[in-house]
């Protein structure tokens, strides 16, 4: 009689989804040690905060690239692969490669579990980190920027100390885990702090200064603050021509690759952290900086999808700092507003997030996304029914219908809310043969 085939190791990792989130570092230090230590084969540069934080990685890992190192880099979560998320030289790694280290993951996870080793079955967070710091050992990366998940004190990806930490601007967001006073959260979010390290803290807000540099100060690591940067700055069609002064160098004119004058804070973070590591030894030229601020690329953060019949803003924005951003830089470029295509998850403060986008949306397609955490578009509905009373509205359960109403609106329309609905909506896009415009 045989067995049961085993399992695709990649559907293995989608199938710990079911575990949820789970705080804590032994599972994933049980793992690294059953994996004999992976992370410890190139340098790691860890990147935490609320927003910006997945633009300072790419911003990172691009001008490290330019600097000629074979880099890497960790991002959560995904749009449409599960690939997304570990780059390699700036290309997703293949299948293959990514199978073949999930089953290494998996065979990890069995012999910790006959050895009793493991309290249950690791998270599938906790599984494709560890396969990400597999992937990046067997392919010889020299330094991997890594993107925290959740948090940073008992994230998976700080299973271990870093060479060296950015954090990027604080705010509310998955509240139910990190609470709502910007100085807890800041806190939370240092704990990626380990003694010894340079900090790079890309937020001024004085709360979340005190907390991190209180942090830095206890822990013995050195806080570089964006204090004394000069960063000047002309939009011009949605990205910024950057003049940025340093302590140490002087940059630009650069066009920033990614849209938004948000993005003005990332790059200065990410030339800081690119800095540091220039003094610390791991080469990263001016040259290099300024490549990797124009060469950053970054799917469904402020991406124009042209179709046939119109044209389609995709934001990743899922929190009200997020939706912010994404209205300053609408009321900037479209000032008469457009159609938003909006849906988000159920655990986020959506009304906050509609207040923010209600001055720059002249209607709003209320959806859902393709995950069982979506907030229904009848919730979203009535609340931008209470935020914007005047601004026409419609609920669609089938975000294609939402789409091809806004359409019907407007030549130009957003496309906001989630990464889950970003992704959606852009994969559908480029299946109806939709252009991605540089």
């Amino acid at each position: 009689m045989t067995g049961c085939p085993r399992m695709d190791a990649i559907d293995y990792l989608f199938s710990l989804e079911t575990q949820g989130i789970k705080f804590g570092l032994e599972g994933i230090r049980a793992l690294c040690e059953a994996l004999g230590h992976p992370q410890r084969q190139y340098r790691r540069v860890i990147v935490a905060g609320t927003n910006g934080k997945g633009s300072v990685t790419v911003m990172a890992e691009t001008a490290l690239r330019a600097a000629g190192h074979r880099t890497a880099r960790y991002t959560s979560p995904h749009l449409a692969r599960l690939e997304e998320r570990f780059v390699i030289d700036g290309r997703e790694v293949p299948t293959v490669a990514l199978r073949e280290a999930a089953e290494s993951v998996r065979s990890a996870v069995d012999r910790l579990a006959s050895a009793g080793r493991l309290a249950g079955p690791p998270t599938f967070f906790e599984a494709t980190t560890a396969a990400a710091f597999e992937l990046f050992a067997r392919s010889d990366v020299e330094v991997a920027v890594i993107e925290v998940g959740l948090g940073g004190r008992l994230d998976a990806t700080n299973a271990e100390a870093a060479m060296m930490a950015a954090i990027t601007t604080i705010d509310r967001d998955h509240e139910e885990f990190l609470g709502s006073d910007l100085a807890g959260i800041a806190r939370e979010k240092a704990g990626v702090v380990h003694p010894g390290m340079v900090v790079v803290l890309g937020d001024a807000k004085p709360p979340v200064v005190e907390a991190v540099a209180e942090i830095c100060r206890v822990r013995g690591a050195r806080l570089v603050t964006a204090a004394g940067v000069r960063a000047d700055g002309e939009s011009e069609g949605g990205r910024v021509r950057l003049d940025l002064t340093t302590a140490r160098r002087r940059y630009g004119p650069v066009r920033l690759g990614l849209r938004g004058r948000h993005q003005i804070e990332n790059a200065v973070t990410a030339t800081l952290l690119l800095e540091e590591l220039d003094a610390a030894g791991v080469r990263a030229p001016a040259e290099a900086i300024e490549a990797g601020l124009a060469g950053a690329r970054w799917p469904a953060r402020l991406e124009l999808v042209r179709l046939g019949h119109g044209t389609v803003l995709l934001d990743a924005a899922h929190n009200p700092g997020g939706a912010r951003a994404l209205a300053a830089y609408l009321a900037a470029e479209q000032p008469g507003g457009l159609p938003v295509v909006f849906g988000a998850m159920r655990d986020k403060d959506t009304r906050a997030m509609l207040e923010a986008l209600a001055p720059v949306a002249s209607a709003f397609a209320l959806t859902e996304a393709r995950t069982p955490r979506s907030c229904p578009a009848g919730t979203l509905e009535a609340q931008a029914a209470a935020v914007a009373p005047g601004v026409p509205r419609a609920a669609f359960d089938d975000r294609d219908r939402a789409l091809d109403w806004a359409l019907a609106r407007a030549p130009l329309v957003c496309v906001a809310g989630s990464i889950f609905l970003a992704g959606d909506v852009r994969a559908a896009l480029i299946a109806r043969g939709g252009e991605i415009e540089d």
